[in-house]
């Protein structure tokens, strides 16, 4: 595992306070059936879609050559700085399909943010040290959560719209897709239980 995971702090969040949802408790386990816990949990509907907006500031910095944080939740449209605080110059680069990019060799803070305009999983590297990883999970809805060391994540509210779910975790291979599922009507239970299929991700 490495060292930076610890910089990693993902909460149950939204943007536009005034939209309320449904009570919903999802727990996540890996392919065999074992909760996982740290698995990146985006609700989604299309109210959650219609209210989705770039977030007003958002950076990733390298630091003691290390992504910080080492993955970054954004919603779709969101620009984000990556200002180097370390003493040497780093070359960020990602190749992922969701946005390809470079910011060559460079100290301080670039002059432009890079603007993050598509749904998915952005992964960057360094081009000078090949240890730095982090990830930019990029979607269309304000509201995710990351699920506890039971697997379960919950998000409270009011009724309003049916749900689905997009689901990722730091263990998916280079280039895997969010896992989605959708959230079926169980009568008056609120409480799901998804099972991640993507190659890699068990305990």
């Amino acid at each position: 595992m490495l060292k930076y995971v610890k910089n990693v702090v993902l909460a149950v969040c939204s943007v536009w306070s005034a939209l309320v949802w449904s009570d919903v408790v999802i727990k996540v386990t890996d392919s065999n059936s074992r909760p996982l816990a740290n698995a990146v949990v985006f609700l989604k509907s299309p109210d959650l879609i219609a209210s989705s907006k770039p977030l007003n500031k958002a950076e990733i910095a390298q630091s003691d050559r290390t992504f910080i944080p080492g993955v970054q939740v954004v919603t779709v449209g969101t620009a984000v700085d990556f200002p180097n605080r370390d003493d040497v110059r780093h070359h960020v680069y990602s190749f992922s399909p969701a946005k390809t990019f470079e910011l060559k060799l460079y100290t301080g803070k670039p002059e432009a943010p890079i603007v993050f305009d598509k749904v998915g999983i952005v992964e960057l590297g360094c081009n000078i040290h090949d240890s730095m990883l982090g990830w930019v999970l990029v979607n269309d809805t304000p509201v995710y959560g990351r699920t506890d060391e039971t697997g379960d994540v919950r998000f409270d509210g009011n009724p309003s719209d049916s749900y689905k779910v997009d689901v990722w975790h730091r263990s998916f291979p280079y280039g895997a897709p969010y896992e989605s599922f959708p959230l079926n009507d169980q009568d008056d239970s609120s409480a799901y239980s998804i099972s991640l299929q993507t190659p890699g991700v068990s305990l």
